[in-house]
């Protein structure tokens, strides 16, 4: 059998081949880095779904006041561990979202507390009802939140039914209420505490990359001696001294600036060998000769010459502060009540037999592993995005 040959290809085709080659080529020879970056980034599905979920929890963390459907301290001993309850959906023949009431009592043998779905109450569901009042990022105040009962029901307006999506704890609190809560201060210790270390890493990195000599031997000796110490026996440490009658603010900073001061040494360690590779460069001796000062060449010519790493190594970083947080809240050496974060959310699920009879108070930990997830998906399109030698 005579092998196939291949058309030729014609002369019009091939010119339009080499066109297509040659725009695109200058296309790439004109665009900036950051053109660059974001043509490598959305090639990375699974990092542009992450954005999405990222920018997901920062609106919680930003608006919980209108997300929560209740006061996250009110709480009624009758509704200790209620189970969460099913929003339907479809009702007279239309799509009108409602839930069913509870009956409760106590087992005769256990005496744990039992509820049951009464089916012969049932209780509409609204979107953008009047609550608790609050303040919209502290500024201006409001009473609207996204869902809650139809007010004008007796049974509504006494407090007899509540809407529990998430259900409550051991005090009867509802965990919507406080997963949203928490949420703000968890993302926000995150995002504050990386934010300082970025700038520890990068003066301190910067310098002792930069000057060498005397300097960068006591700042890589000072990361040697931190990064030695076993991490979670130094959280623990400084984070017991903290005095135990702090008010929860107090405390709040006082974590975000262990959290800080622990995290700088490895984005230091990275930002120090990039100025030992740059310092040397046309750019920064064309800097010095014309005369501009030592600071303004570290923080105006080299930090940003690679400032797409520096925003991909903070992403990776995010989830290592959020999970010390939670650690430590959970170990009962960080965040305590009345502060409401994952970590003190989830000292609640300590006790085995608390998780047996009501599963759903391990929530805050699904939440803790969806952002980490997230954030590390984030973390690495932006790595291969920021790379110079990926194709």
């Amino acid at each position: 059998m005579e092998e196939q040959k291949k058309a030729p290809i014609s002369q019009k085709e091939a010119l339009v081949n080499d066109g297509t080659a040659s725009k695109t080529e200058d296309r790439l020879f004109v665009a900036s880095q950051w053109q660059l970056m974001w043509w490598r980034f959305r090639k990375h599905k699974v990092a542009l779904w992450s954005i999405l979920i990222v920018a997901l929890f920062i609106f919680v963390a930003l608006f919980p006041e209108f997300l929560a459907t209740e006061d996250p301290e009110y709480f009624q001993a009758k509704y200790s561990f209620a189970p969460p309850q099913a929003v339907h959906l479809f009702r007279d023949g239309g799509i009108h979202p409602f839930v069913y009431g509870w009956t409760y009592g106590r087992d005769p043998e256990t005496l744990q507390q039992i509820f049951k779905v009464d089916k012969t109450r049932a209780y509409a569901v609204h979107f953008f009802v009047k609550g608790q009042e609050y303040k919209v990022l502290g500024l201006f105040p409001s009473d609207i939140h996204i869902m809650g009962l139809a007010p004008g029901n007796p049974d509504v307006d006494s407090r007899k039914v509540r809407l529990a999506l998430l259900g409550t704890d051991r005090m009867g609190r509802d965990m919507w209420s406080r997963l949203m809560y928490g949420t703000r201060i968890s993302m926000s210790i995150g995002l504050v505490g990386v934010a300082v270390s970025l700038i520890l890493g990068i003066i301190l990195g910067g310098l002792s990359g930069y000057y060498g000599g005397t300097v960068d031997e006591a700042i890589q000796r000072s990361i040697d001696f931190l990064r030695s110490i076993p991490t979670i026996p130094l959280w623990m440490g400084l984070a017991a001294a903290m005095p135990r009658d702090w008010p929860p603010l107090r405390v709040y900073f006082g974590i975000t600036i262990i959290l800080s001061l622990i995290g700088w040494t490895g984005l230091a360690r990275v930002v120090r060998g990039r100025f030992l590779s740059l310092r040397e460069e046309d750019f920064v001796m064309a800097a010095r000769l014309s005369g501009t000062s030592e600071m303004r060449i570290i923080l105006a010519h080299m930090v940003p010459s690679f400032t797409s790493y520096i925003i991909a190594s903070a992403t990776l970083a995010i989830p290592s502060m959020i999970l010390s947080e939670t650690s430590l809240s959970f170990l009962g050496l960080g965040l305590r009540p009345p502060v409401i974060s994952w970590g003190v959310l989830l000292q609640e699920a300590q006790n085995i037999r608390t998780v047996a009879q009501a599963p759903w108070l391990m929530v805050p930990g699904l939440a803790v592993i969806i952002i980490v997830l997230a954030y590390n998906f984030l973390g690495d399109g932006l790595r291969d995005a920021a790379d110079p030698y990926s194709r």
